[in-house]
């Protein structure tokens, strides 16, 4: 039910959350389908990699990591490109085309028979993720209100982590039992109900009218857009170089029966959504102290784990802890890149979701290295810690160099035309 304010129509509190949730019900989609292969890892590579499996499984698990770089991969070139092509498309209907784009692209992964053509189906598939979170987010803030911006953001990645909850787990055990094929189908049935959901609860909202290709881009000028990049894309490859490799690190060097590993990821899942929700919420108090606060827990759990991973007690802390605060550092680092790209706002609430999955691949890929350099699995802990060190290092100069140019804030302009000064 709607009133009217000069002539415009103003959504109800109930439509307002209906609408929330279905932009949330396609982050659980996107939190399903991004997060899945990790648990299925093994699976996976005794399917498409059956003879390097049978002659080396930690070579193959390796390997089919590939898939989980592939996937970052495309949402690094997906990103920027659909977000700053499609900024003049009316908001709901480029929703649409995404959603419909990850479900065309998850059947095709679950179909596809080689290798190969599985990393290609799922290259192509992640070329909507961050163009999705980034419209979503903008039509969340827009709902919420100036002053709310980071919590609209963190409802809608409340999507996905409540996936790493709910959807991950149950997928991953609905795969170790049925297949991992049947798994991705499954991802691809949440995608179809999204689809509905934001036809049916979405309200119209215009795309922005002065944006252009050019204008967009343009935020690849400012040295902080830079450095707020790298601090996701270094700073995270500490959370993907663990969950990468959870299950068997869950398995070999835990002991843990396959069965657990998904009660892993439900560890994994639960501090991720507690971690979202504190993370939006301080990161609309100072991105500033959030950052630095949420960098210096994430270091610290990644060396709790790499201690006590033998310890099923320490594995489940660890994972817990690594998965709060790095899911904390997600809302906080697309504040600061919404902060510093001034009027390319589209973009720039694309662009984190490509610095976090060039995390994403770098964690993989490096984790990936060790283990098949003879490193064991508890190596890419390691490698994790080493890169959330370098991520905050970024986090440290980027706002000296702020504090160097004698700004105290920044005046961000919003999609419902408010502006806010906010925290730099």
């Amino acid at each position: 039910m709607t009133d009217f304010d000069g002539g415009r129509p103003v959504l109800s509190p109930a439509r307002i959350r209906f609408a929330l949730l279905a932009l949330a019900l396609g982050g659980f989609g996107i939190g399903s389908t991004e997060f899945v292969a990790m648990g299925l890892l093994p699976e996976i590579a005794r399917d498409l990699l059956p003879g390097v499996a049978a002659a080396s499984p930690d070579d193959a698990n390796a390997q089919a990591g590939w898939i989980i770089s592939a996937y970052a991969l495309g949402v690094v070139v997906g990103a920027p490109t659909i977000a700053a092509a499609a900024a003049r498309w009316p908001r709901k209907r480029l929703l649409l085309v995404l959603v419909l784009a990850f479900t065309l692209g998850t059947i095709a992964s679950a179909l596809l028979p080689t290798f190969g053509l599985v990393l290609v189906a799922r290259f192509l598939s992640a070329l909507p993720h961050g163009a999705y979170f980034g419209i979503a987010s903008l039509v969340a803030a827009s709902l919420m209100g100036p002053g709310k911006r980071a919590r609209g953001v963190a409802l809608v990645l409340s999507g996905l982590t409540i996936a790493n909850v709910i959807g991950v787990p149950a997928i991953t055990w609905l795969g170790q039992i049925a297949g991992w094929r049947v798994a991705y189908l499954a991802v691809a049935g949440i995608f179809a109900l999204t689809f509905v959901a934001v036809a049916l609860a979405v309200p119209h909202q215009p795309g922005d009218p002065g944006a252009t290709i050019r204008r967009e881009l343009g935020a690849f000028r400012r040295s902080q857009v830079w450095f707020a990049l790298g601090i996701g894309a270094i700073g995270f490859g500490g959370l993907f170089a663990v969950y990468t490799y959870v299950a068997p690190l869950a398995v070999e060097v835990t002991g843990l029966p396959s069965s657990f590993v998904p009660v892993v990821l439900i560890a994994f899942g639960i501090g991720m959504t507690l971690g979202n929700l504190v993370g939006g919420r301080l990161a609309d108090w100072s991105v500033r102290r959030s950052m630095y606060l949420f960098f210096a827990v994430l270091a610290g759990s990644l060396l709790v784990l790499g201690f006590t991973a033998a310890n099923p007690v320490g594995l489940f802390i660890g994972v817990f802890l690594i998965g709060g605060s790095s899911a904390a550092l997600s809302p906080t680092i697309q504040a600061r890149l919404m902060d510093v790209a001034r009027d390319s706002q589209s973009i720039a609430a694309a662009l984190n979701h490509s610095a976090l999955n060039i995390g994403n691949s770098l964690g993989a890929l490096f984790g990936g290295m060790a283990i098949a350099a003879g490193l064991g699995y508890v190596a890419p802990i390691w490698i994790g810690f080493v890169l959330t060190l370098a991520g905050s290092a970024l986090a440290l100069a980027s706002f000296a160099l702020d504090r160097s140019r004698g700004r105290k804030g920044v005046v961000v302009p919003y999609a419902t035309g408010a502006v806010e000064v906010v925290d730099a």
